[in-house]
């Protein structure tokens, strides 16, 4: 007979739920996590990593065609977009393989199917590992899914989720990508780098809305001086389907109206949690605007059912998902964990050029009525940038006048997802801007340039 009874059960195991499993048993908790497709999730087989191997492979081919540049020689510059889309899935299957590794070394029990919560403490799985299962604890991370416009629904063939947008037959020669936040601007700069023409349309009045406006500002110029063209504070009114494209109704809300005809059309209109047939309601787990209520321990409103990740809230990030699930498995186990602080949490968009940022924005923090110094440091006046044909960026720091508290991070240019977490593991030890001035930064690097930004935030800034 097959375990049933366990300490604690997942249901899902994307990044949050498998990191929490692999946790769970390093406590000595008897943890099993139920998945119903595929171990790793979203993100590890349909989104953060097969599109991270997508990027790399337009960042080469760009590479590629400015060789001359760097003093290099490269004819006949190609690409084989099915050997691309090949190499990005063999990445996700690796991962995905090493996924079910870890949870095999951790001895964490895998169930096969989908769960539905019979009650607190009891579960029952349809599917390959069909029957009733009890734990005391359920914690719920069963991820999100892209959000569809009405009038608009992705039909996997005209009109593309990320799904279909990370495994194309062919690159379109036009693209119409709805939606300018990390997933549809890491597309528009996938497929514009690949050659076809690529329009974004964003209802809000800039790209990149959960970023710093300056920021948003710079990488738009980036962005539209590659060719991608750019329509803001306007709204996909109605599609028109053809033969082998669609036609979008653009309205700007001050009664102008376009129409533009692509190929294909990427909605990247955001995600939604996956609450339903969970059996949530039946239990009088409470939700709000399509995710589960729960607090900074992953605790619902109802005993011994948590929550966490995508279908927790925003924002909609693995590693907010891995963290919220450590910290509710500590607290759990009795440890006194830090309850998850989400204005520290990092985020990233790994498009061309990349933006990063962490805490409050410049106009976030003033909105608060905070008084805030500013410091700005251009990739412009770094070596390492200019060394590596990366002269333009820009790195941006906030900090409390009074306290010198580091408030915010924000980022744009080659790399900066790579140096956010600088800034992260700063604000986690409540650094002050005289810590981050008398440290000391290697030279040549691109981190330099974070430490002029504190300099320059406080009237010291050497390299400009």
């Amino acid at each position: 007979m097959a375990e049933t009874s366990f300490d604690i059960l997942i249901i899902g195991a994307g990044p949050g739920g498998y990191v929490t499993a692999i946790r769970a048993a390093q406590l000595g908790f008897k943890t099993a996590v139920v998945e119903r497709e595929h171990l790793g999730g979203i993100c590890l087989n349909w989104g953060c990593i097969p599109t991270k191997a997508l990027l790399r492979s337009a960042e080469i081919y760009h590479y590629l065609q400015h060789a001359k540049e760097f003093g290099l020689t490269a004819e006949k510059v190609g690409f084989d977009a099915g050997a691309i889309v090949a190499r990005s899935r063999a990445v996700a299957k690796r991962l995905a393989d090493g996924v079910g590794f870890l949870l095999k070394k951790n001895k964490v029990t895998v169930i096969d199917g989908a769960a539905k919560i019979v009650k607190p403490g009891e579960i029952r799985v349809e599917g390959k590992g069909a029957g009733a299962y009890q734990a005391k604890h359920i914690i719920v991370a069963t991820g999100a899914r892209p959000r569809v416009l009405p009038g608009i629904e992705p039909d996997k063939k005209l009109i593309w989720t990320y799904f279909e947008a990370m495994v194309p037959e062919r690159l379109p020669k036009s693209l119409l990508v709805i939606g300018s936040g990390a997933i549809g601007m890491e597309f528009a700069s996938f497929y514009r780098t690949l050659g076809s023409e690529v329009t974004v349309v964003e209802i809000l009045p800039q790209i990149l809305p959960a970023e710093d406006e300056e920021i948003a500002a710079h990488a738009r110029k980036r962005f539209e001086k590659q060719g991608i063209k750019i329509i803001t504070g306007a709204k996909v009114a109605r599609v028109e389907k053809k033969k082998n494209s669609v036609a979008a109704v653009i309205e700007d809300g001050k009664g102008g109206r376009q129409t533009i005809e692509a190929e294909r059309v990427i909605s990247a209109v955001g995600v939604v949690g996956n609450i339903e047939n969970l059996g949530l309601e039946a239990a009088g787990v409470k939700t709000e605007r399509g995710a589960i209520v729960a607090d900074g321990f992953g605790r619902t409103n109802v005993a011994g059912l948590y929550a966490i990740g995508d279908v927790a809230g925003p924002p909609l990030l693995a590693h907010k998902a891995e963290h919220e699930g450590v910290v509710c498995i500590e607290a759990i186990k009795g440890m006194k964990p830090h309850a998850i602080d989400k204005n520290k949490i990092p985020g990233c968009t790994y498009c061309a050029p990349q933006v990063a940022s962490v805490g409050l924005t410049e106009k976030r923090a003033k909105g608060e009525g905070r008084e805030v110094r500013i410091g700005r440091f251009p990739f412009l006046g770094n070596g390492k940038a200019i060394a590596l044909g990366e002269p333009d960026g820009l790195v941006k720091t906030i900090f409390d006048h009074k306290t010198g508290e580091l408030l915010g991070a924000h980022m744009v240019g080659a790399e900066v997802t790579e140096l956010i977490q600088g800034f992260v593991v700063a604000m986690n030890c409540e650094t002050t801007e005289a810590e981050l001035i008398r440290s000391i930064f290697p030279h040549p690097t691109l981190s330099e340039m974070m430490h002029e930004s504190v300099l320059d935030a406080y009237g010291r800034v050497i390299h400009v």
